[in-house]
């Protein structure tokens, strides 16, 4: 039974099913935002809500009832847990704000997707690697807020009068939303060589920084792929060697029988 609850629950068919639900009960989410069409399908949307869950309750019981502790082994197992746990907390009273949360069942379309999956696998691995670029850019800001500060704060405190105002600052700079206009144009009419300062931060920050974020993502996602075709290759050499072995014991059985058949004719 387990066995074939297994090649169920594994099967592309399953994933198929799964990923249409998901789509179905994110359309449904959407559509109950809106209070022209609750009055209208209110109680057909909350129907198809609850057998939506219903639908991941059981294939989460399903899974448990498969994999037993692998499940809970299994990172991509928690995570489809969690969402599915949360969405049968109730959602009354002071939980009420527990309802806008069903929508992370959507989410649950990394799990099932395995595209999805591996992009978020390559973020995940890129973690170490972005806590050094992120270690760069706050000394950076620290550095440049300490200055901003020094330079600009007697004239414009709403903008450089703390250092943490000089950082909220820059970083509205650093992303490029209404820097020039809003925030260098004015400060450069009192000191005109203020460009100085804010185009190398700018150079440093929007430009060099943050594509250091985007580098050390791509090759952690390259890694994970590389990775998992080196694990496919693995495999295919494993069936290949099994599938020589039994070709070689086939062919072994067969030279006996015939070598008795042989014998036997002999005699």
């Amino acid at each position: 039974m387990r066995e074939r609850l297994r090649a169920i629950v594994t099967s592309r068919r399953w994933e198929i099913v799964i990923t249409a639900v998901i789509f179905i009960n994110a359309i449904t989410l959407g559509l109950e935002t809106s209070e022209t069409l609750m009055a209208a399908y209110g109680p057909l949307l909350h129907a198809i809500d609850k057998t939506v869950l219903g639908i991941f309750v059981v294939e989460i019981a399903v899974r448990i009832y498969v994999f037993r502790a692998r499940f809970f082994t299994d990172p991509w197992g928690l995570f489809d847990f969690t969402i599915v746990a949360v969405a049968l907390l109730p959602a009354a009273g002071p939980f009420a704000v527990l309802r806008s949360l069903r929508i992370l069942r959507v989410l649950r379309l990394i799990s099932i997707v395995p595209s999805l999956r591996r992009v978020v696998t390559g973020l995940v691995a890129a973690l170490p690697g972005m806590a050094s670029v992120v270690g760069l850019l706050a000394l950076v800001f620290y550095v440049a807020s300490v200055m901003a500060t020094e330079l600009f704060g007697a004239h414009f405190p709403e903008w450089f009068g703390t250092v943490g105002l000089s950082a909220y600052t820059l970083f509205q700079i650093m992303t490029l939303e209404s820097w020039s206009m809003g925030i260098v144009r004015p400060v450069m009419e009192i000191y005109p060589y203020a460009w100085v300062f804010f185009v190398p931060f700018i150079l440093m920050t929007a430009f060099v920084v943050l594509n250091l974020f985007i580098g050390v993502v791509v090759s952690a996602m390259q890694e994970t792929v590389e990775t998992e075709a080196a694990e496919g290759r693995e495999q295919l050499a494993d069936e290949g060697a099994a599938i020589a072995k039994s070709i070689a014991e086939l062919r072994a059985e067969m030279t006996a029988l015939r070598q008795a058949v042989e014998r036997r004719e002999l005699t």
